[in-house]
């Protein structure tokens, strides 16, 4: 695929202003409050996965309406000091999988938890095992769509808030230094990676790789690829409705989230990426914590040649790279 987006000259200065309601911080501080009704963790047991280099856990945690989310939580075996976190977010129609699948972080001499997705798990990889009690507001079956129509009921509501409570969850863990924690994603994970950012004023540092839900507006008139491509589906069956789903999308904006960030940041993207136009990862990281007051390290780097893998290994060596530095 050739490159379809702006040219890099542009994406470096590309500040787009964007439709941000006048209630989000009220919105996800509500929403947030919510969720924080209940202590995060519920359970936890080990796993024997056949790895004796690492220890993991079946963790269960309490996310969007204190609603069970599991996750494996994963530490290098026999190392007992308490260890900073990466919290890692997958990618969309992903579920967590098998606890040996992701094991990058871990090997690194983190603690790691890989946060399931509620309601997903079925598009590809090893599958999910988080329900979503919610999902029965109208919409398409894709998540992108659920609850397209209103942003009390839209899915990544309910997703987003997962996230941030997975952070809650791996600073309850034992063995964890909480006051060092990550979190990190690539597509539908980076997108989320990039909300804790904005929604999480102590995060250590976030790792976003062509993040989902950044730049909306514009992806939908770019690309009829991936979850952008569902909501474009459907409103060609339910014409009228682009003005309730232009302002659901307004509360899932990652351009604002990334406003509000304050951790620093490791940004990626592949410039000919069909699936999450690069333009909406240059916009956050362009606007990335203008209003928290921070002035954190940030960097991003870009692959002209590359779609929606980007950087691949090579980009994950970067990260690991960036931060032991910044750890150190």
């Amino acid at each position: 695929m050739p490159a379809f987006d702006l040219p890099l000259p542009e994406l470096e200065q590309h500040r787009p202003d964007i439709e941000e309601p006048e209630d989000f911080d009220v919105f996800w501080r509500a929403t947030l409050k919510a969720a924080e009704q209940a202590e995060p963790l519920v359970s936890g047991h080990p796993v024997d996965t056949g790895l004796r280099l690492t220890e993991t856990w079946d963790v269960t945690f309490r996310g969007f309406a204190g609603d069970a989310v599991r996750a494996w939580f994963s530490r290098p075996a026999g190392v007992r000091e308490p260890l900073p976190a990466v919290v890692e977010f997958a990618g969309y129609g992903r579920g967590r999988g098998l606890p040996h699948e992701r094991l990058t972080w871990v090997n690194a001499g983190y603690a790691h938890l890989l946060m399931d997705n509620r309601g997903q798990g079925d598009q590809y990889g090893n599958g999910g095992d988080t329900p979503d009690p919610h999902a029965t507001a109208p919409g398409g079956p894709g998540p992108a769509v659920r609850g397209l129509l209103d942003p009390h009921d839209h899915h990544y509501r309910r997703l987003i808030t997962d996230a941030v409570r997975a952070v809650a969850a791996v600073r309850a863990l034992p063995g964890v230094d909480g006051s060092r924690t990550a979190a990190v994603g690539n597509s539908q994970g980076g997108g989320l990676a990039l909300a804790v950012a904005g929604l999480v004023p102590d995060l250590t540092a976030a790792l976003i790789t062509a993040p989902l839900l950044c730049g909306i507006r514009r992806a939908l008139d770019l690309t009829d690829a991936g979850p952008y491509g569902e909501i474009a589906a459907y409103l060609t069956v339910h014409r009228g409705a682009e003005q309730a789903a232009y302002r659901t999308l307004s509360y899932l904006e990652g351009i604002s989230f990334a406003r509000r960030a304050h951790a620093p940041a490791h940004f990626g993207v592949g410039l000919r990426d069909t699936v999450c136009p690069p333009s909406g990862a240059y916009a956050a990281w362009n606007r990335y914590a203008e209003l928290s007051g921070a002035d954190p390290r940030k960097e991003i780097h870009a692959y002209p040649f590359n779609g929606h893998e980007g950087g691949d290994a090579y980009h994950v060596r970067g990260q690991l790279a960036w931060l032991r530095d910044l750890l150190s």
